[in-house]
């Protein structure tokens, strides 16, 4: 009897460890998410609700749909909605949805040499930096952030290639270090408000240009295709999707805030923003 039940126990050995495996799923995000705080606000919620771990990359929104490109994530969540709709047609997702938004916030010394202080026109105020040559950190990283600050320039007829080196100094980092960077050398920097409102080394960084239409932010959510990756994890990158997509989801993202400020505003049941 004893023997039998030993040979029972080992030919259902190697189901266990299968069995015991938590179920899990990987989101290529962007830094703002992660170092706002979002995440680790949502998503013990989503995985107290569901059961399904969830593990994050964090990088710039180009980088992060480069690892969805090579299915090395299931989820990818960004901000660059040009850059998802080619993601999109390129055909490694099927469906893109918008989630939520914020805006950018361009920040800088007090002392403000450039003179660009409650302005609320992004474009002349980056035509005075420029003309200034005060010095402006950019993220340099391919990321949503990085996507929309070229976007501007190029809207102020200003090509800030010819300041590299000088007054233009790419650092090709996160959020995080852009901004350390800005208050160590005083200098001007576009961010995503919900990051601006979680840094802490701010010094003598101000917020100086806000409210400008230009300066919306929109993050959108795609499942990464399993036609063209089929390890990836459909079924609960899909429950993910729907979760943040849900009264639930878009709930937790809305009480998500920084000493009473509300830091991402949940859009998921509005049509389709133009951003």
């Amino acid at each position: 009897m004893i023997r039998r039940t030993l040979i029972l126990l080992i030919m259902l050995l190697p189901a266990m460890p299968l069995q015991a495996q938590e179920r899990s799923i990987t989101i290529a995000s962007t830094t703002s998410t992660e170092q706002s705080g979002l995440f680790g606000h949502i998503l013990p919620e989503f995985t107290r609700a569901t059961g399904i771990a969830v593990r994050v990359v964090a990088l710039g929104t180009g980088q992060a749909l480069d690892v969805g490109r090579r299915g090395d994530a299931d989820v990818v969540f960004v901000h660059d909605r040009a850059a998802e709709l080619r993601f999109l047609a390129d055909g490694f997702a099927t469906r893109r949805d918008h989630v939520m938004f914020n805006d950018f916030v361009l920040v800088g010394p007090a002392a403000d040499p450039a003179g660009i202080n409650g302005l609320r026109d992004t474009v002349e105020a980056l035509r005075r930096i420029a003309a200034a040559g005060a010095p402006f950190v950019s993220r340099g990283d391919r990321s949503g952030t990085h996507a929309a600050e070229l976007r501007l320039w190029q809207q102020a007829g200003v090509d800030p290639a010819a300041g590299r080196g000088a007054w233009y100094r790419e650092i090709g980092q996160g959020m995080g270090p852009a901004l350390n960077t800005s208050a160590a050398q005083g200098a001007y920097v576009l961010t995503d408000r919900g990051t601006w409102l979680s840094f802490r080394n701010r010094q003598e960084l101000r917020i100086l240009v806000e409210g400008d239409a230009r300066l919306f932010n929109q993050y959108g959510v795609m499942l990464v295709n399993p036609q063209r990756h089929p390890h990836v994890k459909a079924a609960d990158g899909q429950r993910f999707i729907d979760w943040i997509l849900s009264e639930a989801g878009q709930r937790s993202i809305a009480g998500y805030g920084i000493n009473g400020e509300q830091l991402f505003f949940p859009n998921a049941t509005q049509p389709e923003p133009v951003s």
